[in-house]
């Protein structure tokens, strides 16, 4: 497993989760029963760059808390057999945005900064919460990655 964190923030707060981020990883591919080691990029940005980007590629002109952009995004089936590239995708997190809703929710920044990653890792994964059925789904996969890992 392995991750790399691109930081384009002066804030590096986030910067030490990066063992958490590999612990949520390992737990997601045993939980998924994932064969293959892979690799994932998480890149930290402000409220205005992530608001771009989820303009650009959303076409939603509004800032968010994480947008992830998998590899193998727009295939009618996600294969995980990593046999010519490991790299999943990237995950874009604001950290203003995560540093506030850390506060707004009641939480550390430590369980925001995990419950985003995560989120932004099964998204990589293929999963989405598009409807309520996948809702659930994703959610209570977030919720088992996460048990353990970080407290509410």
């Amino acid at each position: 497993m392995e991750i790399v964190i691109v930081n384009q923030v002066e804030d590096e707060r986030l910067n030490i989760f990066e063992k958490d981020y590999l612990t949520i990883m390992k737990k997601a591919k045993e939980i998924l029963n994932l064969k293959e080691e892979f690799i994932i990029s998480v890149i930290f940005v402000d409220d205005m760059q992530i608001r771009e980007i989820n303009k650009n590629y959303r076409s939603i002109d509004r800032v968010t808390d994480v947008i992830s952009f998998a590899i193998n995004d727009g295939e009618d089936s996600v294969d995980f057999n990593f046999e010519e590239n490991k790299e999943l995708g990237d995950i874009f997190i604001s950290v203003p945005t995560c540093l506030r809703q850390a506060s707004e929710y009641g939480h550390s920044i430590k369980r925001e900064a995990c419950f985003l990653f995560t989120h932004g890792l099964l998204h990589c994964l293929g999963y989405d919460h598009l409807n309520e059925e996948d809702e659930k789904i994703m959610f209570s996969l977030q919720d088992e990655i996460l048990l353990d890992i970080v407290t509410r």
